[in-house]
C-alpha cells in the first residue's frame, strides 16, 4: 500500500524508519526505484566528490553559472538547519511542497511490484532528483554524500566529474588509507567524460582509474595551473586563461584549490555551458556558503566552520592563525563518535584556549563529556580550560558570557554543531562586559 503524507516532516520521519541501516552502500535498490520512476536529466550534470571542499566547489560552480544566466540546481547534503537547503534552485532553497510531491513519487515507485527498501538518504536523494528533473534546469550540480562509487548520486551519469581533496574520513565504510578511499571517490568517473582532480597530490588509485575507464583527466599542475600574489590570482589551462581574478569570497587558503577545479570543469564544459570572464569574476566575488570558515563580525568575532576531520581541521587551524591576534579564542566543539579525534584536537589545540564541548542531537554523536575526556587525555597546555554542555546553543551562550569583546569564538566539528547555533539565524554577538 502506498503511503501518502501532506507535509515534509511527516515524509522525513517515515523515511527514517524504513530501513534498518543509516547507510547501506550499493546502487542496486536505488537504481531499481529510479528506473521505475523514469528519472532522467535533460541538462549537463556536474558531479562533485571528495573528502573536503565539495560544498564550496558546488557553491562556486552555481554562483558562476548563475551569473552567466543559467538556471542551476544544486543537490548537497547534509543540511545545516532546514532539509530544504539540500536542493537549491537558482541559489534559493527548494519549496517544501515540491519535495512532498517528490517523496510521493518515490514511494509510489518503491512499492510498485516488489517493494524496495531504501535508506533515508536514498529515498530523499530520489525525491530531490525527481524535483530537479522537472525544474527545467540548464545545469545540475550534484554533491556526493559519501564516497562516490556506491553513493546514490552515482546512479546519474555525470558529464563532468570533479574530485576535490582526498583524505581520511568515514574509514569504516570507505577504507583505511587514501589509496582505497580515492578509488571509491573515482567511481563517479565516466568513459570519455572530463574528470577534474583538484587535489594537488592525488592518490595513484584515482589517476589509474581515470586511465582504466578512459576518462578525460584534468590534473592541477599539469592540465591547469594557478598563480598569484596577495592581491589577485590567475588560472591557465587547455587554451583558456583568466588573469587578475579577485580571491573567492569564501575565505581560507584552501578555497583557491577549489576555485581552480571549478574553472577547469567550466573550461572542460565550455562548448555546452559557455561562460564569460565577467561571469567568472562576479561568480567568485559573490559566492556565499554558510559554515565554511564564515567570519561573522561582532564583539567577539564569531567563526563558523563545519570542519569535521583531521584534514579540514588542519585547514581551519591555519586559517585561524592567519586571522591575526585575538587575546583569547573560545571553541564550541561537537563531533560524531566515529571521528579520528586525536589528530583533530592536536592540530587545532595550539590556537584554542577555552573549550566548550557539546552533545549533539543525533545518536551518532559523541557526548560533550566524552569529548572533554578525550581532550583532557591529550592536553598539554596548562593555560587551556574545558567545560561540557547539553547543546551547541548552551555552549555558545557560555562562551559569550566568558568572552571579552576583543576575543573570538569558533564553532566547529560537525554540521550539527554549526547548525545548532543557526536555528534562529546567524547570531550577532555583543559581549556583555564591555566596560569591565
Amino acid at each position: 500500500m502506498t503511503q501518502t503524507f501532506t507535509t515534509l516532516p511527516e515524509w522525513l520521519s517515515y523515511c527514517e524508519q524504513l530501513h534498518p541501516k543509516n547507510i547501506d552502500m550499493g546502487l542496486e535498490r536505488v537504481r531499481t526505484v529510479a528506473e521505475r520512476m523514469g528519472l532522467r536529466f535533460d541538462c549537463p550534470v556536474i558531479t562533485v566528490a571528495g573528502t573536503n571542499g565539495k560544498g564550496s566547489t558546488c557553491a562556486m560552480l552555481a554562483s558562476i553559472l548563475g551569473q552567466a544566466g543559467y538556471k542551476t540546481g544544486v543537490y548537497s547534503s547534509p543540511h545545516l538547519v532546514h532539509f530544504e537547503e539540500r536542493l537549491r534552485l537558482n541559489g534559493e532553497p527548494v519549496q517544501a511542497d515540491a519535495l512532498v510531491e517528490g517523496f510521493a513519487a518515490v514511494e509510489q515507485a518503491r512499492v510498485q511490484g516488489e517493494v524496495v527498501s531504501l535508506t533515508y538518504f536514498e529515498f530523499s536523494t530520489l525525491a530531490i532528483f525527481h524535483v530537479m528533473s522537472l525544474a527545467k534546469l540548464d545545469v545540475a550540480i550534484l554533491e556526493v554524500g559519501l564516497g562516490g562509487r556506491l553513493d546514490a548520486v552515482n546512479i546519474i551519469d555525470t558529464d563532468c566529474a570533479i574530485i576535490t581533496s582526498i583524505d581520511l574520513d568515514h574509514m569504516e565504510l570507505l577504507g583505511n588509507d587514501r589509496e582505497t578511499i580515492g578509488l571509491e571517490k573515482a567511481g563517479i568517473m565516466r568513459t570519455g567524460r572530463p574528470v577534474v582532480v583538484s587535489d594537488p597530490m592525488p592518490p595513484q588509485s584515482v589517476l589509474d582509474r581515470a586511465l582504466e575507464v578512459g576518462a578525460d583527466l584534468w590534473r592541477v599542475g599539469q592540465d591547469f595551473n594557478i598563480s598569484g600574489d596577495k592581491q589577485q590570482w590567475g588560472w591557465a589551462g587547455r587554451g583558456r586563461r583568466y588573469s587578475g581574478l579577485a580571491y573567492p569570497a569564501l575565505r581560507g587558503a584552501n578555497q583557491l584549490v577549489n576555485a581552480a577545479g571549478v574553472l577547469a570543469a567550466l573550461t572542460a564544459l565550455r562548448e555546452r555551458l559557455p561562460v564569460t570572464a565577467q561571469a567568472v569574476r562576479n561568480g567568485l566575488a559573490f559566492v556565499e556558503l554558510t559554515g565554511r570558515f564564515q567570519i561573522v563580525p561582532g564583539q567577539p568575532t564569531l567563526v563558523l566552520d563545519v570542519a569535521h576531520n583531521p584534514h579540514s581541521v588542519a585547514a581551519l587551524a591555519a586559517n585561524l592563525d592567519a586571522m591575526g591576534f585575538f587575546p583569547t579564542t573560545h571553541a564550541v566543539f561537537g563531533a560524531m563518535a566515529d571521528k579520528d579525534l586525536a589528530p583533530m584536537l592536536a592540530k587545532v589545540g595550539p590556537v584554542l584556549d577555552r573549550w566548550y564541548f557539546t552533545d549533539l542531537p543525533t545518536a551518532r554523536a559523541a557526548s560533550g563529556a566524552a569529548l572533554k575526556a578525550a581532550w583532557e587525555a591529550q592536553n598539554t597546555r596548562k593555560d587551556a580550560t574545558a567545560l561540557a554542555f547539553d547543546s551547541p546553543a548552551e555552549a555558545l551562550q557560555a562562551a559569550i558570557a566568558a568572552a571579552d569583546p576583543a576575543d573570538r569564538i569558533v564553532v566547529f566539528g560537525s554540521f550539527y554543531t554549526v547548525g545548532g547555533i543557526l536555528q534562529e539565524g546567524i547570531p550577532r554577538l555583543h559581549a556583555t562586559h564591555l566596560g569591565s
